[in-house]
């Protein structure tokens, strides 16, 4: 490394000063290692205080059961505690403060852009001055509200519109919208639909994307509502559009998942391959489901949730059910290129057994209309 101007070795001259390498004691705050080395202290002082990490999400720790049980969850250096004692919680403060120099904030209400509200009934997450704080930034405060996340007219392909000069307002703005995407499940398809152009973002694309703010300013309270009575039984409902994608001709996946009456998780994403037929593409949407629920269920048993035995996943597709369910499927030349994903699926399924759960293949007629958020450009408002 270079030294600084004026800097050198006593007694040597700055004009044959040699490059020198200093060795840190402690990291310091900026550096590319501080993050790291901060993490790896915390989690040392957690593990030794008795703490068990968790596989699923390793910036989760708990410790204890029943009414001693702790969840602290931590993100670079802020954190949460919760737990239905508040006597252990200020054990634990009280701890952390002799280890570290920390701030105690109170009761949860706001964390890294997501608000939260709490009542008897439930909780209530959202990210309401972050919308507006996004609004005010692109100067659409004062816009006119749309009615749907995505212009029903407007067909978005990788050669409409011109290139446009300056990517980086496209990119940013996109970048936020994709952390929306947090609490507001209803426009994950359309903001999904919009990064796909990253890469040489045309005018149309950014067109597009202001229509996804004026969408915002029709509602930028609105959240998600976990109730406090729901039942504990993961539900799952998947479809796929086969080959929707007008540039790859690539099918576009979606899945949601439930935890009782409450959405946990969603998704929308563009396959990495092009499905041969309608079966293929939703079968490949079922091993991402089941993926999905698997990582959700070791999340649930890091919490000490007792959920039920069974897992249910919704499709509308008779051909993937048929597959999934019944081994000398795969050995028709049709199916054959299948097999490694009827693998992963049946491991899944092995593991779920060896927790003691179920997964119930269950066929839906029609999907309801909040799953097909996921998949397709909405027409019109009564679809929400």
């Amino acid at each position: 490394m270079d030294l600084p101007l004026g800097y050198h070795r006593k007694g040597e001259p700055a004009s044959l000063a040699v490059k020198l390498v200093c060795k840190l004691h402690k990291s310091i705050y900026g550096l590319k290692q501080a993050s790291r080395q901060w993490y790896s202290k915390f989690s040392q002082v957690l593990l030794q205080f008795g703490f068990t990490q968790s596989k699923a999400d390793y910036s989760l720790f708990t410790k204890g059961s029943g009414s001693t049980f702790v969840a602290l969850l931590v993100y670079v250096d802020d954190i949460i505690l919760t737990g239905p004692s508040l006597t252990v919680l200020d054990f634990l403060k009280k701890f952390l403060h002799s280890q570290f120099k920390l701030k105690d904030l109170g009761s949860l209400k706001y964390f890294l852009g997501l608000e939260i509200a709490r009542s008897s009934h439930g909780i209530v997450l959202s990210q309401r001055q972050y919308t507006l704080q996004l609004l005010e930034d692109t100067g659409f405060l004062a816009c006119n509200p749309a009615p749907v996340p995505m212009n029903p007219r407007v067909q978005l392909s990788a050669t409409s519109g011109d290139v446009l000069s300056d990517v980086s307002q496209y990119c940013r703005l996109i970048g936020r919208l994709l952390y929306l995407n947090l609490s507001r499940p209803d426009i994950t398809f359309a903001v999904h639909k919009l990064s796909q152009f990253l890469a040489q973002p045309r005018s149309s694309h950014l067109q597009a994307a202001h229509y996804r703010l004026c969408y915002l300013k029709s509602s930028p309270g609105q959240g998600l509502f976990f109730s406090s009575s729901s039942a504990l039984q993961l539900r799952a409902f998947f479809d796929a559009d086969w080959g929707s994608c007008p540039d790859s001709r690539r099918s576009v996946i979606g899945y949601c998942v439930f935890l009782g009456d409450s959405l946990v998780s969603w998704k929308a994403k563009r396959q990495t391959t092009v499905s041969r037929s309608s079966a293929e593409a939703e079968y490949r949407a079922m091993a991402a489901t089941t993926s999905e629920l698997v990582w959700l269920q070791q999340l649930l048993r890091d919490f000490g949730v007792a959920s039920s035995s069974h897992v249910l996943l919704f499709c509308d597709n008779q051909a993937a059910m048929h597959i999934a369910s019944n081994p000398p499927f795969m050995n028709e030349p049709n199916t054959s290129k299948l097999i490694v994903i009827s693998f992963v699926i049946r491991l899944l399924m092995v593991f779920l057994s060896s927790c003691q759960f179920d997964l119930i293949f269950s066929l839906l007629i029609f999907l309801p209309s909040l799953y097909r958020l996921f998949l397709y450009n909405l027409i019109t408002p009564r679809w929400l």
